[in-house]
């Protein structure tokens, strides 16, 4: 007993420590399932990226897929359509970005955007042929008038930016991943 009362440490001490570790690991292991189902499930963790193949596009071609409930205008520009798009010049942006700030470098025929107009959030015309382009060869939104140029960049209308540009990756010439 006397080594006890020297030390400062008591049984019931030990006690304290050990019923307060044991509870601690009862509230973490009541508390996991909550915190763990707010986790995103399988399927939306599946969207997270997509992969899709280049290779059945032609040029001057445009095709549309869908990732995480959004469209994605894909383009295969033409050597015309680069040119017009270079040739633009900055002051005549609301918002500027050269086009080659809107490709991958070594892929500038690709162009890969959000087909969300950022203005109200609506899907563009322009992706088919028939489809209105806008005064400016590109991309046109008739619900409020809004005008993108062959490079997704807002020209005319009340859009304030440029089609945004998701995440992606050349996996080879022509597998891409988006996400």
């Amino acid at each position: 007993m006397a080594s006890e009362a020297t030390s400062g440490t008591t049984r019931r001490d030990f006690l304290y420590v050990a019923t307060g570790a044991v509870g601690a690991v009862g509230v973490g292991a009541a508390v996991w399932p909550l915190i763990d189902q707010m986790n995103p499930d399988a399927s939306v963790r599946a969207l997270a990226s997509i992969e899709f193949d280049l290779a059945p596009v032609g040029v001057g071609e445009s095709f549309t897929i869908t990732w995480r409930g959004q469209p994605i205008f894909v383009r295969h520009r033409t050597e015309a359509e680069i040119a017009e798009a270079r040739a633009v010049p900055m002051e005549d942006l609301k918002d500027p970005a050269t086009d080659l700030e809107r490709v991958v470098e070594g892929k500038e025929q690709w162009l890969i955007m959000i087909g969300i107009c950022t203005h109200l959030g609506c899907v563009p015309l322009g992706q088919k042929p028939s489809d209105a382009k806008g005064d400016y060869n590109g991309w046109f939104c008739p619900c409020h008038g809004s005008h993108y140029d062959i490079a997704g960049r807002i020209r005319k209308g009340p859009a304030p930016l440029n089609l945004v540009l998701p995440p992606i990756e050349f996996l080879s010439d022509t597998i891409v991943k988006v996400g």
